[in-house]
């Protein structure tokens, strides 16, 4: 099956752009003919008639050598490096060189798109291992719930005041983003909440955009195929606090790491923590913990308190929502005008978050994105706190995906559950087979004593989870989330953790 990508978004009008003006206003030599840009893209699948199209070079192949598609497509200019050049000598539209383009592209997409300085939303951008894209949508729900127009860009969706869209990747690339900004302004949004991953920020991908506030979650072991170690991984993240990025930073101390953005910040940041005995200006504490929601209370400064609920399992859930809310009044919201519209709790559905896909009887089943050891630590914490049976923990590693991390998995998995159910997740091109022995070894060498079980494929595997559970118990199925596929040997193959949950619970009996 052809995979399906979701559309690129662009607004529906563009106030077209001179290339002689675009030249001028980036300092480059201006071009013998002008044209008028509409759009831009680095790659001919998005390309568009009216689009400027940056030909840079990629770790393959230089991007020059695909415009005379880009041409055909209806690109009405060119920009490239020198490198570059030599592909544009026979064009017939005109050309600018600007060297390193990539360095560039947010910001020559951001001027095309009229994302400029006194038009722009609110911007508010959330970074951190876990937690991050919850996070972003509590963001959102307090916003609507304050009545502001609002869009969200995460690992899950798009949202643009009040339509939905799959999302491509956790934070698109800069000219797609960029577009996606120009569509929110063009729809009324007036506040936005991102989601910033290490790799967009290592990739360039939210450059041209400056966030009134940007908050700090915490790092953990994850994405060190990408870093080499934590210390890199930890750099890749920092910038998201410079002064070119960003106004003001919250910064949340729950992690050792939290210390190193607030000394290493280039803009003002306050702090906020959920653990006891640490040194914040705000503090969150849960007061209430059930199936449905977990209750909580923020108090900071000025013997501001504010009381609310959100409807999501565990403590960590409760530490993102006084991020979030704490992030809205450094961006100058008033904190008695924030806890008068959250009162009644914080109305946000967060896909694959700790989702319970369970009904009124029979074990409840949480379906959960979370795929690293400090993700598997909490969620299986929270859901211990509301069960009064057996915890069934059904988990599997990503394939060509930092293996370091699953020795770590499975031993908090093991530790944090009464049964463990190992399975297939995302194998791509490596052995399935491989991975889940090396899970099961390392969860059995920790725990020898453990109840362990080895099913595959998935959809054998919750049904063996769900043999093993009654009233009473939970299952956690952690790793597949909000994703509707599985990455077999490259192909997205349509698969749904939800409904895999629900008809094995029918099968069973239970509603």
């Amino acid at each position: 099956m052809k995979e399906q990508i979701p559309p690129l978004l662009r607004p529906d009008f563009v106030t077209p752009v001179s290339l002689k003006d675009f030249a001028k206003h980036f300092g480059l030599e201006s071009p013998a003919q002008d044209a008028v840009l509409t759009g831009i893209s680095m790659n001919t699948n998005d390309l568009r008639p009216g689009d400027l199209f940056v030909a840079m070079p990629g770790k393959k192949t230089h991007g020059a050598e695909f415009i005379e598609k880009a041409l055909e497509l209806g690109a009405t200019a060119v920009a490239t490096d020198t490198a570059g050049l030599a592909h544009t000598e026979a064009i017939s539209v005109p050309v600018v060189r600007i060297e390193n383009p990539r360095e560039h592209l947010g910001n020559l997409a951001a001027y095309v798109y009229g994302n400029l300085p006194g038009n722009m939303p609110l911007l508010f951008g959330t970074t951190g291992t876990n937690g991050k894209t919850s996070t972003t949508y509590l963001l959102e729900a307090i916003l609507r719930q304050m009545g502001q127009v609002t869009g969200l860009t995460s690992t899950a969706e798009r949202h643009i005041a009040g339509e939905t869209i799959v999302s491509r990747l956790t934070t698109p690339e800069s000219t797609e983003m960029q577009a996606l900004i120009a569509r929110m302004r063009e729809k009324k949004v007036t506040s936005v909440a991102i989601e910033v991953s290490a790799q967009a920020l290592s990739q360039l991908r939210v450059d041209g955009l400056h966030f009134d506030v940007v908050g700090f979650t915490n790092l953990s072991h994850d994405h060190l195929d990408d870093y080499k170690d934590m210390q890199e991984y930890l750099e890749a993240k920092l910038p998201l606090f410079s002064a070119h990025r960003a106004k003001r930073g919250v910064v949340c101390l729950d992690s050792k790491y939290g210390r190193d953005f607030v000394e290493r910040s280039e803009v003002p940041v306050v702090t906020i923590t959920s653990e006891l005995g640490v040194e914040a200006k705000w503090h969150v504490a849960v007061t209430a913990e059930n199936p449905k929601y977990t209750s909580f209370v923020l108090a900071g400064p000025e013997s501001v308190t504010i009381r609310s609920r959100v409807p999501l399992l565990g403590a960590h859930m409760a530490a993102n929502a006084g991020l979030a809310i704490v992030m809205l009044i450094e961006a100058g919201f008033d904190p008695k005008a924030i806890a008068k519209a959250i009162e009644g709790g914080i109305d946000a559905y967060l896909p694959g978050r700790t989702e319970r896909v369970s009904g009124d009887t029979g074990p409840a089943v949480y379906v959960d994105f979370g795929h690293s050891p400090d993700a598997f630590l909490h969620t299986l914490d929270a859901v211990r706190k509301v069960t009064t049976g057996k915890v069934i923990m059904l988990f599997g590693a990503d394939g060509d995906r930092d293996p370091s991390k699953r020795p770590a998995m499975a031993q908090v998995a093991a530790a944090g559950s009464d049964i463990l159910v190992i399975t297939d997740h995302h194998p791509r091109f490596e052995d399935p087979t491989s991975i889940r022995a090396g899970l099961e070894k390392s969860a059995r060498e920790a725990y020898p004593n453990h109840e362990i079980y080895n099913v595959s494929p998935p959809e054998a595997a919750i049904r063996k989870a769900v043999s093993l559970a009654t009233t009473g118990d939970a299952i956690l199925w952690a790793g597949p989330g909000h994703q509707d596929y599985r990455d077999i040997r490259g192909v997205r193959t349509p698969y749904s953790a939800r409904k895999e949950a629900r008809d094995a619970l029918k099968e069973h009996g239970w509603s």
